[in-house]
């Protein structure tokens, strides 16, 4: 949830109960396409439990909101990369596991129960993001869409009679998105963070800081490139499971009294709340309306032009519920024909990418 709990105080709730909970609703859809006469070995019922339980593993500090800043890899393939060094460590044992994950195995729905747009993460963080927060909006009839989950061909459906809960399904990640995940003071505070992060890896580069632990302070100070990753895995994944949120937030906390004017306040504002104020249109900002911005920071605090650019701080989100044009969610019907959700009738999702660019700077500036 990144720092979500800035504005929803209740969103404390981490990865660990959301693996479980990803874990706990494939067990039931597995149990459920048993039960259509589904065969399912207990192999693979196993494989695709470990590669649930996992799927998120890769993930950093604060989530999606620092993703990058310390290995130049995504979380996808960080994950991946943890369970080849499992595999090492119980020789084989995470094989099927693995080629499910990736979706290299001849049944497909196994693994569109891990990743697709259908899938048991989405289903869990839905209702779980919703019920810590308590943005009524994300919650969805988990229950009853599993109930509705059949396969034809090794690819999996949802029963006709299960149309209307996807429709809800997608309507509500696409109102959890604008509401919750990308709520302008999350946008604000995780900027702010990034930004910080960048910074401080910029000024301290070159040698390993007393302000942080050792593992923090080998990605605080080394570039890690993809090929970098790839030579050196094994070696990296192990500093990088030792790193957390905590190793983060310690960091900006020492900073608050830091020298560095930045880093100061950027640390100072993110402790206290003092967050940015942002700008959010359709439009990319002109460079003369930052240029204006940038001037009236370089007065307002008297520093230079270089300082008052690492507080202007320019971006987009964007946010597409449901995508036609890619592994799209097949409606079975009672006839046994197959059509893509998409094409359904009185189908309401809209399948746009949203776009917004935004503009972040000190709240005092006007």
């Amino acid at each position: 949830m990144g720092l979500s709990h800035y504005v929803y105080p209740g969103a404390l709730h981490t990865r660990f109960h959301h693996a479980l909970g990803s874990l706990h609703l494939t067990t039931q859809a597995l149990a459920i396409l048993r039960e259509k006469d589904i065969e399912i070995s207990k192999e693979e019922a196993e494989a695709v439990s470990i590669a649930i339980l996992l799927h998120d593993i890769g993930h950093g500090p604060f989530s999606h909101a620092l993703e990058g800043n310390f290995i130049d890899v995504s979380h996808e393939e960080i994950s991946l990369a943890f369970m080849e060094e499992f595999n090492k460590i119980f020789p084989g044992r995470l094989d099927l596991a693995i080629e499910i994950f990736k979706g290299n195995y001849h049944r497909a729905f196994l693994h569109q129960l891990v990743s697709s747009q259908l899938d048991m993460d989405r289903l869990d963080y839905l209702n779980r993001d919703s019920y810590f927060t308590g943005v009524a909006e994300g919650v969805i009839s988990y229950d009853r869409i599993i109930k509705m989950l059949n396969v034809r061909d090794d690819e999996l459906l949802i029963e006709e009679k299960g149309i209307y809960s996807i429709e809800k399904f997608i309507l509500s990640r696409k109102l959890m998105y604008w509401q919750v995940y990308l709520h302008k003071t999350s946008i604000i505070s995780e900027q702010m963070l990034a930004r910080f992060v960048g910074l401080v890896k910029e000024h301290f580069k070159a040698n390993v800081h007393e302000f942080y632990n050792e593992d923090f302070g080998y990605f605080l100070t080394n570039k890690i490139s993809k090929r970098a990753f790839e030579v050196n895995q094994s070696d990296i994944l192990t500093k990088y499971a030792r790193i957390d949120d905590y190793d983060v937030f310690s960091l900006v906390k020492k900073f608050t009294k830091s020298s560095n004017f930045t880093l100061n306040f950027l640390s100072n504002g993110l402790i206290n709340r003092e967050l940015f104020q942002i700008r959010m249109q359709d439009e990319e900002f002109k460079c003369d309306d930052v240029e204006i911005i940038r001037l009236k920071i370089q007065k307002a605090f008297s520093i230079d032009e270089e300082t008052a650019n690492e507080l202007i701080i320019l971006g987009t989100e964007s946010n597409l519920a449901y995508n036609t044009s890619k592994n799209e969610i097949k409606v079975l019907f009672k006839d046994n024909t197959i059509v893509p959700f998409s094409l359904g009738i009185n189908n309401l999702v809209q399948n746009k990418t949203i776009k917004k660019f935004f503009l972040c700077y000190p709240k005092s500036i006007q």
